[in-house]
C-alpha cells in the first residue's frame, strides 16, 4: 500500500512486547515507524503483510535505547536513506549499536517537534533507561498518543494522553501471575517498580482516568508472554471500566503479529 492521498491518520503496531515493538504512523503524506525493534528484515515483512511499504517510510522516532526498541533501527536508517529522532541521551546510551545512521536529529523530551505536517511532543516516562519517552503525534486536531515502558502513570503523562483519540497504552502484566510466576525475584521487582511497567489494573485506572467521549480506539501493548495473557488483560482493563460509558474500540496488540490498522479520519 503506498502512502494515501487523504489525510487520515492511521497507525498499526507491527509488533508489541519484550521481543521487539515497531508502530507505524502516517497522516497519508509521511509514514513513521515509532522505534524499530525488530531486525529490518522481519519489519520489512510486517509491513509487508498489512501492505505498507518500508521505502514510503519518511523517519524513525526512537523512545528509549533498549534493544526491543532499536535493533532495527540502523540498518532501516542506511537502507532507505530515513533520518532517526531521539534525544541526544538516548542517542549516548545507544553507544555504537545502531552504527552509521542516513541522519540523527536529537529531540528535547517535553518540546514539541515536526516531521513534515505531523506533530510530535515527546514526554518522559518513568522507566530504567537513560531518557525515555512517550510521544503523542498530531495532526490537523487529531492525536494519537503511545505510552508503553512505564512504571507509573504520572499526572504529566495523563495530561499529554488525555485528549487522544486513539491511544497505544502499556498492560504489561498480571501482578499474580508475576509473583507465582518463574521470573527471579530482582526482575519481579524491577517488573513492579516505579521504572518498570504499566499492571493490568494500572493500565485500566489510567482508561478510567482519561478516557472522554472522542476516544475512538485503544490498543494494549507490550503484553508480558509470560505474566499476563490477552484475555486477562482485556477483562482486568474492562473491569476497571465497568462503572463507565466507554464508546472506544479496544484491542490487543501481540508480539508475533500486526495489528489492524486503524484509522483516524
Amino acid at each position: 500500500m503506498p502512502l494515501s492521498t487523504d489525510s487520515a491518520l492511521r497507525l498499526c503496531v507491527l509488533a508489541s512486547g519484550s521481543k521487539g515493538n515497531a508502530i507505524y504512523v502516517s497522516d497519508g503524506r509521511t509514514a513513521l515507524l515509532v522505534d524499530a525493534g525488530l531486525s529490518g528484515i522481519e519489519i520489512e515483512r510486517r509491513m509487508a503483510a498489512v501492505g505498507l511499504q518500508p521505502s514510503a517510510l519518511t523517519a524513525i522516532v526512537v523512545s528509549h535505547e533498549h534493544s526491543d526498541h532499536v535493533r532495527g533501527v540502523g540498518v532501516l536508517s542506511r537502507r532507505y536513506q530515513l533520518p532517526v529522532y531521539m534525544s541526544a541521551a538516548t542517542a549516548q546510551a545507544c553507544g555504537s549499536k545502531l552504527g552509521r545512521l542516513h541522519a540523527m536529529h536529537p529531540f528535547v523530551i517535553g518540546k514539541r517537534f515536526t516531521i513534515d505536517d505531523l506533530v510530535l511532543h515527546p514526554f518522559a516516562t518513568s522507566h530504567d533507561a537513560e531518557d525515555p519517552a512517550g510521544f503523542t503525534i498530531a495532526q490537523n486536531g487529531r492525536k494519537i498518543g503511545i505510552a508503553t515502558d512505564l512504571g507509573i502513570a504520572t499526572g504529566m503523562i495523563k495530561e499529554h494522553l488525555k485528549s487522544c483519540e486513539l491511544l497505544v497504552l502499556e498492560a504489561n502484566h498480571d501482578p499474580v501471575m508475576l509473583i507465582d510466576g518463574p521470573y527471579p525475584w530482582p526482575l519481579k521487582q524491577r517488573i513492579q517498580s516505579r521504572s518498570g511497567h504499566l499492571s493490568n489494573q494500572d493500565s485500566g485506572d489510567l482508561l478510567a482516568d482519561i478516557h472522554h467521549d472522542g476516544l475512538r480506539h485503544v490498543v494494549l501493548a507490550h503484553l508480558s508472554e509470560t505474566n499476563n495473557t490477552p484475555q486477562i488483560a482485556l477483562q482486568t482493563v474492562k473491569k476497571a471500566l465497568a462503572d463507565i460509558d466507554c464508546r472506544f474500540q479496544l484491542h490487543v496488540a501481540g508480539q508475533d503479529c500486526c495489528s489492524a490498522v486503524l484509522v483516524l479520519r
